[in-house]
């Protein structure tokens, strides 16, 4: 698999796609554009973001804000309340457990399912 050219499958920013899976976790893909995503958390697991392709901004509440780029990673912790957007198109890629909910237990508009996510 190509990774960039897993991003041709991903027709909505804030709605990722599952490209595969490792043991208990899901690898996924995400287009990111605007500030849509609310504030949350996951309260069980850790959520890895791998930025592909653009900047995107990570901020962590009543903590800290930062501008990732083109080849960083982060891990957010479990339970830790956050959010990203990105003023132009950011390609992401996640690493997450297969029980993480797409938005923690905030319903958004743009919350997914799993059966959503899948490629």
């Amino acid at each position: 698999m190509n990774l960039k050219e897993a991003f041709s499958g991903v027709e909505n920013y804030f709605s990722p796609k599952i490209i595969g899976e490792v043991n208990d976790q899901f690898i996924k893909v995400a287009k990111i554009k605007g500030q849509d995503l609310p504030w949350h958390n996951h309260e069980n697991e850790d959520e890895l973001f791998y930025i592909v392709e653009g900047e995107l901004l990570m901020e962590i509440e009543n903590e800290t804000k930062f501008s990732m780029k083109k080849g960083d990673l982060f891990v957010v912790k479990k339970g830790i309340n956050h959010r990203i957007s990105s003023t132009d198109e950011c390609l992401i890629m996640l690493v997450e457990s297969k029980t993480t909910e797409h938005t923690g237990k905030v319903i958004s508009k743009i919350t997914k399912s799993i059966e959503e996510q899948t490629y």
